[in-house]
C-alpha cells in the first residue's frame, strides 16, 4: 500500500518508525526527530520519566519500578499509546503547536514491506492520535531508494538492501514500483545477540547491554574481514562469580559468529535475484546493490557481501536517515513521476 506522489505532496510531515531508531521529517523544516525507539515508564504511577537517547541509556540500570519500552518492534507498531506518548514528547510543544494549526493535517509513514493490515492500521492509529486527519503508507523501500539517489522512476533496475535492526529487507526496483522483494527476519538485532551468545559460551562472559552492539566491539578497521584487529580487550561481567572481568576476544572467532546470521541475508539476496527478469538482473550486474539502514554501516559487511555474489556493493552517504530523507523528498515534490505517453491511435 503505497502512496501516489501526489497524495504525498500534501502531507505536512513523515515518520519513519523503526524497532531501533524513530526520525520525523517536517515539510519545510527539514529532519527535526532522530532519537531512539525507547521510552522510560514509572509503573507504580503510569508517568513517563524519558524517551529517545536518555532512556536508552537507562536500559539495564534501572530500579523496579521503572521499565524502558519500545513500542517499535520489526517495523511494527506494538504499542500504540505508548508510540503516540513517545512522538509527542519527541516532537516538543513547539513543533506540534505548529502542526496542529494546519487546517487539515495530513502525514506519511514507512511500513515495512509486505506489512499486514494490523500493522498497517497500527501505523495510522498512531499518527492519527496525533492530529492527522488523514494518513499516507510508503512502503520502506521505496523510501529509503529515494532518500539515497537511486533512479527509481526509470525503466532500470535498481537493487536496494534495507539493513534494520530487526529485519533486512532486499527489492529490486523499476519505474517506481517494487518487482520483486524479501524480507529476512536478520537483522542488526540478531548480529548482536551472536556476539553476546559467542562471548558466554567461549569466554563465560557477559556483556552490558549498552556494549553489545558491534561497532563498540573494536572490530574497527576492516571488521568482517581477516585483515581485522587480530584480538581486541572486552569488559563484562563473569558469568560465574559475578564479578567484573577483562578478556582477550580472538576478532576471527567473533567474525564467524557474526557471519552466521549473516548467511541467511545471502540467501535472501538469492532468492531476489532467482525471482528477478533476466533483463533487469543485467543491469543489476553494472549498477550493484546500495546498502541502507543503520546495520549497514557493520564493518565489513559490504565487502563480505561483495565476496559472496560477485556484484558492486556500495553503502549510502547517510545509510540510517535514508528512508526518512526519502519521504521528506516526496513530500517536498523533488521527486518527478516518469510521464508515458499513450501511443495515438
Amino acid at each position: 500500500m503505497t502512496a501516489s506522489l501526489e497524495q504525498l505532496r500534501r502531507c505536512h510531515f513523515a515518520v519513519d518508525l523503526g524497532a531501533a531508531r524513530t526520525r520525523v521529517y517536517v515539510k519545510g523544516a527539514g529532519l527535526v526527530v532522530d532519537q531512539p525507539s525507547a521510552a522510560a515508564v514509572n509503573t507504580r504511577t503510569g508517568a513517563l520519566i524519558a524517551v529517545g537517547e536518555f532512556a536508552e541509556k537507562m536500559t539495564g540500570r534501572t530500579p523496579d519500578y521503572i521499565r524502558v519500552v519500545r513500542p517499535v518492534s520489526g517495523g511494527t507498531v506494538v504499542d500504540i499509546e505508548m508510540a503516540q506518548r513517545m512522538l509527542r514528547h519527541l516532537l516538543g510543544d513547539k513543533v506540534r503547536r505548529a502542526l496542529r494549526r494546519k487546517p487539515r493535517l495530513r502525514a506519511a509513514a514507512c511500513t515495512p514491506h509486505d506489512a499486514d493490515p494490523l500493522a498497517q492500521r497500527a501505523a495510522i492509529e498512531t499518527l492519527v492520535g496525533l492530529g492527522a486527519r488523514r494518513v499516507e503508507l510508503v512502503d520502506t523501500l521505496i523510501a529509503a531508494a529515494v532518500g539515497c539517489g537511486l533512479p527509481v522512476e526509470r525503466p532500470e533496475a535498481t537493487m536496494i538492501m534495507v539493513c534494520g535492526a530487526a529485519a533486512t529487507q532486499v527489492a529490486v526496483l523499476s519505474l517506481g514500483s517494487i518487482v520483486t522483494a524479501e524480507r529476512i527476519p536478520v537483522g542488526g538485532e540478531a548480529v548482536d545477540h551472536a556476539i553476546v551468545q559467542h562471548l558466554r559460551h567461549e569466554h563465560e562472559l557477559m556483556l552490558p547491554s549498552q556494549s553489545v552492539r558491534p561497532l563498540q566491539l573494536a572490530l574497527s578497521g576492516n571488521g568482517l574481514t581477516p585483515q581485522g584487529p587480530a584480538s581486541t580487550e572486552i569488559h563484562g561481567r563473569d558469568v560465574a562469580t559475578g564479578l567484573a572481568r577483562s578478556v582477550q576476544v580472538d576478532t576471527a572467532a567473533v567474525r564467524d559468529a557474526i557471519e552466521t546470521p549473516l548467511t541467511a541475508v545471502l540467501d535472501g539476496i538469492g532468492r531476489v535475484l532467482r525471482n528477478c527478469p533476466p533483463d533487469l538482473v543485467a543491469d543489476l550486474a553494472d549498477r550493484g546493490i546500495m546498502m541502507v539502514g543503520g546495520s549497514a554501516l557493520l564493518p565489513g559487511f559490504d565487502q563480505m557481501l561483495r565476496h559472496a555474489t560477485g556484484m558492486p556493493v556500495h553503502i549510502a552517504e547517510r545509510p540510517d536517515v535514508c528512508a526518512a530523507q526519502g519521504l521528506g523528498y516526496m513530500l517536498e515534490g523533488k521527486i518527478e513521476p516518469l510521464v508515458l505517453d499513450p501511443l495515438a491511435t
